[in-house]
């Protein structure tokens, strides 16, 4: 993920595996220890950058995951020559849930993890792939354990994760697989809206509103912060400006499909963990996981 601008991190608290519920609803509980799990299995598979073992064996867990779980599973693979000339084999992968519901949200993430920590204090390091346990795995695990709560828990509108690829490949190769995903969607494509997660694995997660989101979607940007105040989750998603990311969701924005962008762009102190070795295991925790995920839960089975 590449930004443009930074805000400071405020104080955080995180959700509970507990039923979604405020104004009458209620939703299932969403698996705040499975998505860590699923968090930690893919930085076991090693930087899944592009070309190398770990972003093979990423697709084939994913797939195989996804393929018992979905009622539908669509591979979209396409190959990208990067600006350096490398010949990048991509694959986005979208999962489908209850696919006959005209009224349909889209929930995305980035699977693939920066082929370099470019930002390390290390220059030793900054050649390195970095491990991708927040910037790459993070939004992918609650994704993955949002599948497994809509395989046991039939939704009541259409629902699409899409995992896309080719994210952050350089400051030139950008959002590759949103790009490919915008040009190429599925025939008479209209979801409802669109929420991207980027970096939700802080130990302290704090989500302020990011600025392409409010300028392209603000009624989706009310939706989502509305519903996290209803939740009790108000001090994880503060109503403040925070930065204006070039994320996956400027693609699908110019696409017609309004999406916004739920990220912690302030990854350690000063971000000093993003895009650094420091993206590991250690630096993060189930927390924003766990907030994210029971607000997205919510969010599906009150009707979107």
């Amino acid at each position: 993920m590449i930004a443009l601008a930074l805000l400071p991190l405020a104080l955080a608290c995180a959700a509970q595996d507990q039923p979604a519920t405020g104004g009458g609803a209620q939703a299932p509980g969403f698996p705040t220890d499975s998505a860590f799990a699923y968090l930690r299995r893919q930085v076991e598979f090693g930087p899944r950058v592009p070309g190398t073992e770990g972003h093979a064996r990423q697709l084939e867990w994913m797939s195989g995951f996804l393929r018992t779980r979905a009622d539908s599973l669509v591979l979209q693979p396409f190959v990208h020559e990067a600006s350096d000339g490398t010949r990048l084999e991509l694959t986005n992968l979208l999962a489908r849930f209850n696919p006959a519901a005209n009224n349909r949200i889209l929930l995305l993430t980035h699977w693939d993890t920066r082929p370099n920590a470019d930002m390390d204090r290390d220059p030793a390091k900054q050649n390195q792939p970095i491990p991708g346990a927040n910037d790459g795995a993070s939004g992918t695990a609650v994704l993955l354990a949002l599948a497994e709560v809509l395989s046991s828990h039939s939704p009541p509108i259409g629902v699409d994760l899409l995992f896309v690829d080719g994210e952050d490949w350089s400051a030139a190769d950008l959002t590759l697989g949103a790009k490919y995903f915008a040009a190429n969607l599925p025939p008479g494509y209209k979801p409802l809206y669109g929420i991207l997660l980027d970096m939700v694995g802080d130990q302290n997660p704090v989500f302020p509103i990011e600025g392409n989101s409010q300028q392209e979607a603000p009624e989706v940007v009310n939706r989502v912060w509305r519903l996290a105040a209803d939740l009790g989750l108000a001090s994880v998603f503060p109503t403040r400006d925070g930065p204006w990311i070039t994320d996956d969701h400027i693609p699908l924005n110019q696409a017609g499909i309004r999406t916004i962008d739920i990220i912690d762009f302030d990854f350690g102190p000063g971000n000093g963990y993003w895009h650094t070795m420091a993206d590991d295991l250690e630096h993060v925790s189930p927390r924003g996981l766990g907030a994210v995920g029971t607000l997205l839960t919510a969010l599906i089975f009150r009707g979107g």
